[in-house]
């Protein structure tokens, strides 16, 4: 499974349904919002697992609190525990992208058309989904800390060849990797990163 099955699948239409309830956003915004959010969040996550100690701390999280459980009941969570998500999505957006979040947080509200002020708790609510969602994929494949790289690189389909094939398909993924692959040479994280720190 990589981006384009969890944002066009069942979990991303949940998603999308309870994201825009919650902010107070149509679904349209918050598809776009969310197809520039989640390759950001992931994209860094992917910089981070680079580094051995930044592998193992991610490691370490997706073996606990971020195992893939919150998307068991992820809709009613979402209704009911809100600001606990909002809470823990700080925290893992902070350790992600460090000094560099308001510039993160920039980038996504240009590229997606949203106001700023909707961008930190869109991002703050999908941080702890998609940790979920990399720790239920980590936990089917069995990856260890050294393959997280691999991982968030196939869940961002940025292994090199196989971005054309799986973009060229249109719809939700083609467009993001279209934003975010400016250079068309298959590292979306390069791209999303650099263009935003920029």
């Amino acid at each position: 499974m990589d981006l384009t099955d969890l944002l066009n699948g069942p979990l991303g239409q949940n998603v999308v349904s309870s994201v825009s309830s919650q902010l107070g956003m149509s679904k349209t915004e918050t598809t776009s919002a969310i197809g520039v959010a989640v390759p950001a969040i992931l994209a860094g996550l992917a910089k981070n697992s680079q580094s051995s100690k930044g592998a193992e701390s991610l490691n370490k999280a997706l073996d606990s609190k971020h195992d893939g459980s919150l998307l068991d009941n992820l809709g009613n969570i979402l209704q009911n525990q809100s600001s606990a998500v909002q809470q823990d999505g700080n925290g893992i957006l902070d350790h992600i992208f460090g000094a560099n979040k308001s510039a993160i947080e920039k980038g996504v509200a240009a590229k997606s058309g949203l106001s700023i002020d909707k961008i930190g708790p869109l991002l703050s609510t999908l941080a702890p989904i998609v940790m979920a969602f990399v720790g239920q994929q980590k936990k089917q494949s069995k990856t260890s800390a050294g393959g997280l790289g691999d991982l968030l690189g196939g869940l961002l389909g940025s292994t090199g060849a196989t971005t054309s094939k799986k973009s060229s398909g249109g719809g939700l993924m083609g467009m993001v990797t279209g934003m975010l692959d400016k250079n068309k040479d298959g590292n979306v994280i390069d791209d999303l990163l650099g263009g935003f720190l920029k």
